[in-house]
């Protein structure tokens, strides 16, 4: 896969003159976070009156889509087994992943689920990077160990309610198993290759279609009719599409463990959005760990 990534640095540094050749994916990468994190929390809010399941549905079939259109840009030289091996476990990981946070998202605070599932799904690529033959500078890897425990400080809440800590429990389990799943939903990406283009997307998310519309089928909740809350969801799964072509670009252009450490950041965007639009409020901890975050991607850049 070494030569699929020379080949599309050297591509898309061509049409990226005024980007450093060897900080594209830290561009792609912080891209994505931003969509990411956008899309979690645009779920989130339709996820509270569409449910988890629609939510999921949704947001997949308009990242097929996406995927689909991404073709022009990440055009497919060959498809075989191995793709569409990694495609099919893309999307079951993509479900699991998305059914998991986007209820821990309706069912716990948003500014703790996001975080908890950042952290894991930062922490699984990163130790197949590694152990894959990731090679990082003594910058970038003091810029990964911060990364992880700033993701960390920025989920911690305290309360001294027991409602309030079951629900806090409840959402850092989804959170955990959703960043399980988006974990192995980069790795897959990752791992299938430039080759084949978009086509592990769009595999993977038609996989993914099917099995959710069987969720939601066995469903018998009715979901709100809220023009704004569909809006909602529907800017979740333009922004999901999005974040995944961007993830996909980032991959090709650079390894593994910083790419998806940069990506997994996308819980600070959810956080800022969170503070900002719903006045959920920040700790001293939480700031420290945006902080350290900023850090963090700056120790990274320059490594």
């Amino acid at each position: 896969m070494a030569l699929n990534k020379s080949l599309y640095v050297q591509d898309c540094a061509a049409g990226c003159s005024t980007w450093p050749m060897n900080q594209v994916h830290i561009l792609l990468g912080l891209l994505a976070a931003l969509a990411y994190g956008s899309s979690d929390f645009a779920a989130g809010i339709g996820g509270r009156g569409v449910g988890a399941t629609r939510v999921a549905l949704s947001v997949h079939l308009l990242a097929l889509i996406s995927a689909v259109a991404g073709l022009a840009i990440f055009p497919s030289h060959a498809l075989n087994w191995s793709t569409t091996a990694w495609g099919i476990l893309a999307g079951l990981s993509s479900v699991i992943g998305t059914l998991s946070l986007y209820r821990g998202l309706a069912i716990g605070q948003m500014s703790v689920v996001a975080p908890v599932s950042g952290v894991v799904a930062a922490g699984l690529p990163a130790i197949v990077g590694l152990l894959g033959g990731d090679h990082l500078s003594s910058t970038a890897t003091v810029g990964l160990v911060l990364a992880l425990p700033a993701i960390a400080m920025v989920s911690f809440q305290t309360t001294d309610h027991a409602a309030s800590d079951k629900r806090r429990t409840t959402g850092l389990l989804e959170g955990a198993l959703g960043g399980a799943g988006f974990g192995c939903l980069f790795i897959s990406i990752d791992h299938a290759g430039g080759d084949a283009g978009t086509w592990p997307l769009i595999i993977g998310f038609s996989v993914a279609c099917l099995v959710l519309v069987l969720v939601v089928f066995r469903s018998r909740a009715r979901p709100s009719r809220s023009p704004r809350l569909w809006a909602a969801v529907a800017a979740a799964g333009l922004l999901a599409g999005t974040a995944n072509l961007l993830f996909l670009g980032a991959s090709l252009s650079g390894e593994l463990t910083i790419v998806s450490v940069l990506t997994a950041l996308y819980p600070a965007v959810t956080i800022v959005l969170a503070r900002l639009l719903l006045d959920e409020r920040w700790n001293r901890i939480q700031i420290a760990g945006l902080g350290a975050a900023a850090i963090a991607v700056l120790l990274i850049s320059w490594g």
